[in-house]
């Protein structure tokens, strides 16, 4: 587990909130509506999306297991850094695979990790489809592509749950700032 070697006099605690989804879940739009919420409230955070985070560093990487837990395991030491410098980042991630997101919490550390379950059906994931991602999937164009061809081990205890077909992206995004609040008041994310 991480420790925190924040040295600098940052009045705001840094943690990662970390949200999971298949494709067209909605993951980066509340990202996005996250972090402009974070900074409307004086709050400093960033987000890592994972589709810019593999056209740079992880552009190396495929989609094999073993290369999706490399992509994890990377994406988890940077927003680690970002919770020491006092920030808080939010990951927006696929990350298919419990065993990936439970490494992704011992690098970061339990008391700073924020899982967020960001639940769609598959069926509306594809009718979204924002990237035409599911199609070429669905004709064997993409390989390995979760959901389809590769499988998504959805949370068994996330610390919040959107179903983004029942919720707008603010109202999810109030969900994640309750549970951000609730959490503050019991000492549970430092």
């Amino acid at each position: 587990m991480r420790k925190s070697t924040n040295v600098s006099r940052t009045p705001q605690a840094g943690y990662v909130v970390w949200l999971t989804g298949l494709s067209g879940a909605g993951k980066s739009t509340i990202a996005t509506g996250l972090h402009e919420q974070l900074k409307r409230s004086g709050r400093k955070s960033f987000i890592l999306d994972g589709d810019i985070m593999r056209r740079g560093l992880c552009s190396d990487l495929k989609f094999s297991q073993a290369d999706r837990r490399e992509n994890v395991r990377r994406i988890s030491e940077v927003a680690g850094l970002f919770a020491d410098a006092g920030i808080i980042c939010i990951v927006a991630l696929i990350s298919p695979y419990r065993v990936d997101r439970a490494a992704a919490r011992g690098i970061i550390g339990s008391d700073r990790f924020i899982e967020v379950f960001v639940n769609a059906p598959l069926a509306v994931c594809e009718q979204r489809d924002p990237k035409g991602l599911y199609a070429k999937a669905r004709a064997g164009q993409i390989p390995e592509f979760t959901g389809i061809s590769a499988p998504y081990e959805p949370p068994t205890a996330p610390e919040v749950e959107i179903w983004t077909n029942r919720l707008n992206v603010p109202d999810s995004v109030a969900k994640i700032l309750e549970f951000l609040a609730l959490g503050r008041q019991r000492g549970s994310i430092k």
